[in-house]
């Protein structure tokens, strides 16, 4: 039976902690186990459900593999040229297969596309990995379609959980739920600049709302001269 990989990300929007993006890799014919326990795309489910599910799926999966993307390596790709999130994650993906397939030979590949120009995604994957174009499947909401994808959505849920809560430990701080939606992250940042003059490493430094706050702070700092 194939081998099939699904490939998803979690933290992409928000402005606090890293994006982690995750490969799960199943045969085929056990699929339907994932239905089984439950899967579905992570954002539906409670933490605590989630955390259930991670640990089953380590009895279900071939292998998983994940990667921490921090906000230094996003903001660097928010802030080139060559770059963006689109291609960042398009580059990541290409390692997790790649190291995926070190351990077993993946015959079918399924990708959240985050791009709107599906084609092109598709195509910067297809020249960089030795598979099949019509064996890679990059659609938009794929962790709603395909139970292999809401795997790898919440293994890098479950990561980017575990890393905010070392960040929120290790600073003794709390900031909400870290989108620039929730006021208490809002207050959280604009409380750390005045406290700290500069934001910290876990903080996206490229996000509009985060420029704002620091041309605020630089603006009352002129304002008093």
């Amino acid at each position: 039976m194939p081998i099939i990989a699904g490939v998803e990300e979690a933290g992409r929007g928000p402005v606090i902690g890293p994006m982690v993006m995750a490969i799960a890799v199943i045969d085929s014919k056990n699929e339907s186990q994932l239905r089984k326990i439950g899967v579905k795309d992570s954002k539906q489910l409670t933490p605590k459900r989630r955390e259930e599910l991670f640990k089953q799926l380590m009895q279900v999966l071939q292998v998983y593999k994940f990667t921490i993307i921090p906000p230094k390596e996003i903001d660097a790709a928010l802030n080139s040229d060559t770059s963006n999130l689109n291609w960042l994650e398009a580059d990541k993906s290409i390692e997790l297969v790649k190291l995926a397939e070190k351990e077993f030979k993946i015959d079918e590949i399924f990708i959240d596309c985050p791009s709107s120009n599906i084609d092109s995604f598709k195509s910067y994957l297809n020249e960089r990995l030795n598979i099949d174009p019509t064996c890679l499947v990059a659609e938009h909401k794929a962790d709603q379609t395909y139970p292999i994808v809401s795997a790898a959505s919440i293994i890098a849920k479950v990561i980017r959980d575990r890393e905010i809560q070392k960040i929120q430990k290790e600073y003794q701080v709390e900031f909400g739920s870290g989108y620039t939606s929730d006021e208490r992250t809002i207050t959280f940042l604009k409380e750390w600049v005045k406290e700290h003059k500069t934001l910290p490493e876990f903080v996206r430094k490229s996000w509009v709302t985060v420029k704002k706050i620091l041309e605020e702070k630089n603006q009352r700092k002129l304002d008093e001269y």
